[in-house]
């Protein structure tokens, strides 16, 4: 028995391999496979088998150019074996996207975030879940995953966001909430987290001697940070560190998680709105502010208006303060700076950049690189792609039977 289950998860695993490299790689033939993997020729012969007549890859054949010769035979996923549902929640919106097992984007819509409580909001989800599904005319029987991505925090094992900006520790089961009308295995990541695994891939494509290490950092209503890590062998490690909820002000100002003195207290939209009309620190804070309000301050501060600019200055201060540690904690590495905050970073840096210097790791090591994207939409797409077709290649690889296309 021992030996069976040895044996069945290391034909699973290079079945997962086969899978990755269709995916990393396009269209392939059998010699590029072998390339990618490390895998004997028999061994990509008989996984190429069992997986195209199960219904999950397909054959292509490419003529050659001149015409003349036998047809190169190509493998990639098959399209119609299944499909995975993304839902991106924001502050103020939730993005649904609808992929086929290529990876393949079907279409796109983004509705309003819910404004009523936890069961109001998932109901919501539900019901645009049925709209994606009729728009693109396909059975929630072939829907193989639905991937949730949100700001705050997220349990270890389960679909559970148990701390969120808006609904506070209202935690919400995504699984157990959506299992009346779904079938399909439904998995939650923090936002952050998937930046980083996308900016972590980026990194990666290209093999550097020593793996490669990145930082994602999310400016906007709250302050999130993932952590991508590579290493020489090829592990991969990605984390998101409750970076917004670390303390920067000992009984500092209150922020929205109830605390005082966090990062996001002096570095979040609503800190900076409360930093530039000289609220007192101890006024509870609005768990939402829209972004032209914040946008009229930038506009004051660029006018050299000195609350304006103050509010922007101490921000920066504070996420600097909150870097540094990263850098004493983790090493040097590169911190991306990412989502609608971006558009601030003229009157962000100079008070990031002395946060920074403050530390001691960084008057050693020098001042990390420091880069500007303004995209984060769409690594937060390639992150959920990454990992939902991680997982769905792991498990569909790991069924003998499967003979229907769709099902899992």
């Amino acid at each position: 028995m021992l030996a069976k289950s040895s044996t069945e998860l290391v034909r699973q695993q290079n079945s997962a391999l086969v899978l990755s490299a269709l995916r990393r790689r396009g269209p392939i033939a059998h010699t590029e496979i072998a390339d990618a993997t490390g895998l004997a020729s028999g061994t990509i012969s008989a996984i190429t088998n069992e997986l195209e007549a199960g219904g999950i890859i397909e054959k292509i054949e490419q003529q050659p150019p001149s015409g003349r010769g036998r047809p190169r035979v190509l493998f990639s996923p098959r399209r119609s074996c299944g499909y995975v549902i993304t839902i991106s929640i924001s502050s103020d919106a939730v993005q649904y996207s609808l992929v086929d097992y290529a990876g393949t984007l079907l279409d796109r819509f983004s509705e309003p975030r819910e404004q009523g409580g936890p069961s109001a909001f998932v109901a919501s989800l539900s019901t645009a879940i049925n709209r994606v599904l009729q728009r693109s005319r396909i059975s929630a029987d072939n829907v193989m995953l639905v991937s949730i991505s949100s700001k705050g925090l997220v349990h270890r094992t389960e679909p559970v966001l148990t701390w969120s900006p808006v609904y506070g520790s209202d935690a919400i089961d995504f699984a157990q909430a959506l299992a009346k009308d779904w079938s399909a295995k439904v998995i939650l990541n923090n936002e952050t987290l998937l930046v980083a695994s996308a900016l972590l891939e980026r990194e990666t494509r290209t093999p550097a001697s020593g793996g490669a290490a990145v930082a994602a950092l999310s400016l906007g209503h709250s302050i999130g940070l993932g952590i991508g890590r590579a290493g020489a062998t090829g592990g991969r490690e990605v984390s998101a560190p409750n970076f917004g909820h670390m303390l920067h002000v000992p009984n500092g100002a209150v922020c929205r998680c109830g605390s005082r003195g966090c990062v996001e207290a002096y570095a979040g939209f609503y800190a900076i709105l409360r930093t530039a009309f000289e609220v007192p620190i101890d006024t509870v804070p609005a768990k939402f502010v829209p972004l032209n309000e914040i946008d009229k301050i930038a506009g004051h501060a660029r006018q050299a208006n000195r609350n304006a600019k103050f509010a922007f200055r101490q921000a920066g201060v504070a996420i600097g303060n909150g870097l540094s540690r990263l850098l004493s904690l983790h090493g040097h590495m590169p911190v991306v700076i990412t989502g609608p905050g971006v558009r601030y970073y003229d009157l962000l840096e100079e008070g990031l950049r002395e946060g920074l210097a403050e530390s001691h790791s960084v008057r050693l090591g020098g001042m990390p690189e420091l880069r500007v994207m303004t995209d984060e939409q769409s690594l937060l797409f390639e992150g959920h792609l990454s990992y939902a077709f991680s997982l769905l290649d792991q498990t569909v690889s790991g069924s003998r039977e499967r003979r229907k296309a769709g099902s899992l």
